[in-house]
Order: C-alpha cells, then structure tokens, then sequence
C-alpha cells in the first residue's frame, strides 16, 4: 500500500503530511504487535494448559484426585481456546493482515521518503539536522524492543536450564523410577543440553546488553540536547552537530558489537 504520495500543498505541509503519515504507521504497528500478541499468547496457554492436564491426569491416575484441580484449570483451558478461536476467526476473515515487518518496512520507506522531500526541497542543513534528531525516538523504541526480544529468548532458556536441570536431578534421585519418568528425565536432559548450546552460541544476554546500553545512551544524549546540559551547552546549530555526530558514532560501534558477536570465537580472538 503506498502512503505519503501526491502530497499538495506547500513545503512545510508536505513534510508535515510525511510526519502525519510516519505517525500513523507507527501506531499501526503497536496496534498490530497488540493484536498478535493477544492471537499467539492465548494459543499457546491453551495448548500448554491441554498438555499439562493431560499429563497430570495420566501420571496421578487413580492415585491422586485432580478432580478440584482439573475443576478450575478445564474452563480456564476452555476460555483461552474460545478466545483464541475468536481471534484466529476474525484475523482470517480480514481481507488484508499485514504483518509487523512489513509495517515497519513501509515506516522506514515513508521515513526515507520524508528525509527525500527534505533533501528535494534544498533545506539547510539545520532542517535536515533536526529531521535526524526528530527520528531518534523511532530508532530507540526499535533498539530497546530488539533488546527485550534477545532479553526474553535469554530468560526463557535460562528457564528451560534451572527447571530442567531441578526436574532431572529430582527424577533421577528417585529409587524406583517409573518408566515415563525415565522418558521425562531424558526430555529434560536434553532441553537443558539444547538451551545451554543456543545460549552460548548466540549469546542472547550479551546482544540484549549491548543493545540496551546503546538506547540507554542515545538517550541520555538526547535529553542532554532538549535540557541544554553538558556537553551541549553551545549554540543550537553546535549541539544539532554533535549529537548527530554522537549518535551517529554510537550506532557504528554497535554494529561493530554485532559483528564481532557473529563471528565465532577463533575469530574474536584473533586466531584461526
């Protein structure tokens, strides 16, 4: 869908209608990550929820009553099913979804055609300057949302790491171990085998880290620019061209972080 095009009107209602549109994009996108989320989430408790019933009712049969248990977590189970069909339905039903990425392609499109219009319209350099800066709360939602992605993946393996590694330790200490005992041993052992092997490899925590003390410091440039404080206590022009310098700095130092975080450790240390 092309947005932002055939814009009339002056120079300034132009980049103001790009804005307008930059604008709405973004909401779009937050709309649409609610939505999703709401979609996957109240999949995923009901498909836990049937697993998990299901396997205490078969390990506790006729030696455990659930029946107070499976009392509460059967509706539960029912009323994130209902709601995952109601979403799923309507979500189908819709002639056009567009996913999250494609949104936030078309954002940085209409942000690239904003930053064209401004270039077009010959605008000094002090327009062009705070057209970057009026792009810095995009770019650090963007970083910190990246950063809380790699902070959950972590977290979730760490997880699978402790849990599995308790169950494991619990199930094997047992005397006599029944024989789905064994098999829940054996899955345990190897989530935990798999989630240590992905964190280690990836390195979540560190990528999560890195991104955060990016945004964490971009914007401790920006405030430093809007209240006039040190560093940026000279004239306006000067502090639009060191914090686009800062910034600009910051944002090559992490993709170098990334790329350092890619290559596998004979490289990082400098031996092959």
């Amino acid at each position: 869908m092309a947005r932002g095009s055939d814009l009339d009107g002056g120079p300034a209602e132009q980049l103001l209608a790009h804005t307008t549109t930059i604008l709405k994009l973004q909401q779009e996108i937050r709309t649409r990550k609610i939505q999703l989320r709401t979609l996957y989430g109240t999949g995923t408790a009901t498909a836990i929820s049937v697993v998990a019933i299901y396997i205490a009712t078969v390990s506790t049969w006729r030696t455990i009553d659930l029946g107070k248990i499976n009392g509460i977590a059967i509706p539960l189970t029912l009323a994130c099913g209902l709601a995952f069909s109601i979403l799923a339905n309507r979500e189908s039903s819709r002639t056009r979804n567009p996913s999250v990425r494609e949104l936030q392609l078309e954002l940085e499109i209409a942000e690239e055609r904003k930053l064209l219009s401004a270039f077009q319209l010959a605008s000094p350099i002090e327009q062009r300057q705070f057209t970057y800066k009026d792009s810095i709360p995009r770019e650090l939602d963007q970083v910190r949302q990246e950063a809380q992605h790699y902070r959950r993946i972590h977290n979730a393996f760490q997880s699978i790491i402790i849990i599995g590694s308790l169950g494991t330790t619990t199930a094997a200490s047992l005397a006599d171990t029944p024989s789905y005992l064994k098999w829940v041993t054996v899955g345990l052992s190897f989530g935990v085998g798999l989630s240590a092997g992905f964190t280690g490899y990836f390195k979540y925590r560190e990528r999560s880290f890195y991104l955060q003390q990016t945004a964490d410091t971009i914007e401790q440039h920006a405030t430093a620019f809007d209240l006039g404080i040190p560093p940026y206590t000279g004239t306006e022009t000067e502090n639009l061209v060191r914090l686009t310098t800062e910034v600009e700095a910051l944002r090559v130092e992490q993709r170098k972080r990334e790329q350092q975080l890619d290559q596998p450790h004979e490289g990082r240390d400098g031996t092959v």
